[in-house]
């Protein structure tokens, strides 16, 4: 069940903010893929945050790949809250497969302890979403309905992520399915091979 309007709006404004780091971080996997885990098809790197001129400030370490668990990566990094664990896989197919430019595309599930943030899904995608549009997460025959902001998407009711992440582990095939700006639908289906034990993995983080 949709969580109620006003809810839905601090939801809104309390994920843009606590993702607002995360969000560029992940929007600069793309120029990392190549660089950080050439061959594997999966890779991360932080965007660095502009100190000012007085006062330069080092930049925040690079994500570290734990572990490679088939089609899912296992990752960590240092934030100013703390150690941030994830797990990313990209898509194995994509839909429409000509005529459009998808980008850099991305599901994620995050642990952030230090902001009280346990597994976390995420869907980056390479392009603008459509203002106020919904993005689909189907496994098998379970839909789990994100809302969006700007490439990103989160669990629209936050009590269904528990079951996302269940869904995941147990399920056989994941399919997103998302509108761009431009209102191009979108499909993209994800391999679930290695995905349990990437989430172990990161079990522990902290």
């Amino acid at each position: 069940m949709s969580i109620g309007r006003r809810a839905y709006s601090n939801r809104l404004e309390l994920w843009t903010a606590r993702n607002r780091q995360e969000t560029m971080f992940v929007k600069s996997f793309a120029i990392a893929l190549s660089l950080v885990l050439a061959g594997t098809g999966i890779a991360a790197a932080q965007t660095k945050k502009q100190a000012p001129a007085q006062a330069p400030a080092a930049a925040p370490a690079a994500p570290t790949r734990i572990q490679q668990f088939d089609a899912w990566g296992a990752y960590s990094y240092q934030s100013g809250a703390g150690k941030v664990c994830y797990v990313l896989s990209v898509p194995t197919t994509k839909m429409p497969a000509t005529g459009i430019d998808h980008g850099d595309n991305f599901f994620i599930v995050s642990q952030r302890p230090g902001q009280n943030i346990s597994y976390e899904p995420q869907a980056m995608m390479g392009y603008p979403l459509k203002d106020n549009s919904k993005v689909d997460v189907i496994i098998d025959n379970k839909t789990f309905v994100m809302f969006t902001k700007d490439k990103a998407a989160w669990v629209e009711n936050a009590a269904q992520e528990p079951a996302l992440v269940a869904a995941l582990k147990s399920g056989h095939s994941l399919k997103i399915t998302a509108t761009s700006k431009r209102g191009t639908g979108t499909t993209y289906t994800y391999s679930l091979k290695g995905v349990t034990a990437a989430l172990k993995q990161i079990e522990n983080c902290k």
